[in-house]
């Protein structure tokens, strides 16, 4: 059986066609109006698929097979929604693998960026720490030769009250070198304890404090010096030592200072030392 597949608005013109195809009647006896031009245009269209339609139905007249005329505009139209939809579909799946794929860079990209910071931040603490110290380095020590010790002391001393601890710690260092064994000494030590404290230093700020009061004296800076010592064992994590050393404050010193005896008690607490 041969097929043909037509649009449906032509189906019906199609089917008046063959109607007048069997009867010999293909040409209207009746006079009509002249046609305009788009009448003319439809009616070439019309002549066309009757000649077509010939063609098929003397087809099927010699090999004997009937022809049947069927609409195929809306199978067509149905199988091409159907692929544009199957189309539409795997764009879509495209574009959200794509989407997945991004978001996962992105989060990874930011992760990145937050570890990078945090780099940057400590590179740039130990860049400032290290500018510090060579501008400490740089600035010039009194020597030794050319002002007296109690010169030389209180130039240390001064800056380290002014709070320039990074011009400070050579200074004092440079002192003690000289004239650690003389009667300024452990005073020196003290100030020095407290410089090399105010840059976190504190194994050697204990080492200072440690000599600055190795004879326990009888001094006012001394109390705190006791209480400087206790802290900085603490933040090296050694609460014993800190909680001995604390006793010893109260043994040695038992009128310190009220602003002393404060800072000890908060040193106990931090320690964690019996009562």
């Amino acid at each position: 059986m041969t097929r043909l597949r037509l649009p449906a608005a032509l189906t019906a013109t199609l089917a008046l066609g063959l109607i007048l195809m069997g009867s010999g009647q293909v040409s209207a006896q009746t006079p009509i109006d002249p046609l305009d031009a788009r009448d003319a245009k439809r009616l070439d269209k019309m002549e066309q698929v009757v000649r077509e339609l010939r063609s098929i139905v003397f087809q099927g007249r010699d090999s004997g097979k009937p022809v049947v005329v069927q609409p195929a505009e809306t199978d067509y139209s149905l199988q091409e929604l159907s692929r544009r939809f199957s189309d539409l579909e795997q764009t879509l799946m495209r574009l959200n693998g794509q989407m997945e794929s991004v978001a996962h860079d992105l989060f990874q990209a930011r992760k990145d960026l937050d570890l990078e910071r945090a780099a940057n931040r400590t590179l740039t603490d130990r860049v400032q720490a290290l500018e510090q110290a060579a501008t400490a380095a740089a600035k010039p020590v009194p020597a030794a030769d050319t002002v007296s010790p109690t010169e030389a002391f209180n130039q240390a001393r001064q800056l380290a009250l002014g709070g320039d601890y990074a011009s400070a710690e050579p200074a004092l260092q440079a002192f003690i070198d000289h004239y650690g064994d003389g009667p300024k000494g452990p005073e020196a030590y003290y100030w020095l304890g407290k410089a090399l404290a105010a840059r976190a230093a504190n194994p050697e700020a204990a080492t200072a404090f440690i000599g600055a009061i190795r004879e326990w004296p009888q001094t006012s800076w001394a109390p705190d010096a006791v209480v400087e010592l206790s802290r900085a064992l603490v933040r090296m994590r050694k609460p014993t030592d800190a909680c001995q050393t604390l006793d010893e404050l109260t043994r040695r010193y038992p009128k310190a200072q009220a602003s002393v005896l404060a800072r000890a008690s908060a040193t106990r607490v931090l320690a964690k030392c019996p009562a």
